[in-house]
């Protein structure tokens, strides 16, 4: 299947040479919804994602799998607090379980925002008060959740503390919780879309702190 070609034209020569090219696509247009779900509607088993690590461990998931998993996902922080238009920090590493959370968030309507497993205390308590999160889904290899805990006490809006790969005291255990909840997560009239905020970042900049760039679905 050829999606690319529901939101893209394209005029060739005579010689097959590609004389124009524009992109169209519609007002409300959400990658989630129609890009990764309509492949899990069309193509369930095809593969989308492999993953692996340097301990050799391998997984892999089809488009169908993803479209599920990333449902649970958005059910999951749906319950756990996260609402359309609030702030998630994303701080995973490489996890697969990355992609779930993208996907799932762009469902619901929350604002993902990646950062690297790198940030100390003071990089993120600048970066949950710059932002306004409201709940971090982060590793928990390494001293990520640690350093995150001691932003906590300069950092009032960050709600929710949700951990990938580990067990912490005060924080919620996505690879248990996200399993119990539906693998359906209808798009509903109100859904994300178009120019709502789909992804912050900060810039890396080269004095003072960083920036936030914010971008939209389109």
């Amino acid at each position: 299947m050829q999606l690319y070609k529901r939101f893209c034209q394209e005029e060739f020569n005579e010689h097959g040479t590609l004389t124009r090219f524009s992109i169209h696509h519609p007002d409300n247009f959400n990658f989630a919804y129609d890009v990764m779900d309509v492949l899990a509607a069309e193509e369930p088993d095809s593969e989308a994602l492999v993953w692996c690590n340097v301990a050799g461990e391998e997984r892999r998931f089809t488009y169908g799998e993803l479209g599920e998993l990333s449902n649970r996902t958005a059910n999951a922080l749906r319950r756990a607090g996260v609402n359309k238009g609030d702030r998630v920090m994303l701080v995973l590493k490489r996890h697969y379980q990355f992609w779930f959370c993208i996907l799932g968030l762009h469902k619901l309507g929350a604002i993902p925002i990646p950062a690297t497993n790198q940030l100390v205390e003071h990089d993120l308590t600048y970066r949950f008060n710059a932002a306004g999160v409201k709940c971090v889904v982060a590793t928990g290899v390494g001293e990520v959740a640690a350093q995150i805990d001691l932003a906590m006490k300069d950092s009032p809006t960050v709600e929710h503390r949700i951990m990938v790969d580990g067990h912490r005291e005060g924080w919620r255990n996505f690879d248990e919780e996200y399993r119990m909840f539906s693998s359906s997560f209808p798009r509903t009239e109100d859904a994300p879309g178009g120019d709502d905020p789909m992804l912050m970042l900060f810039t890396s900049g080269t004095t003072g702190y960083p920036k936030i760039a914010t971008h939209s679905y389109k």
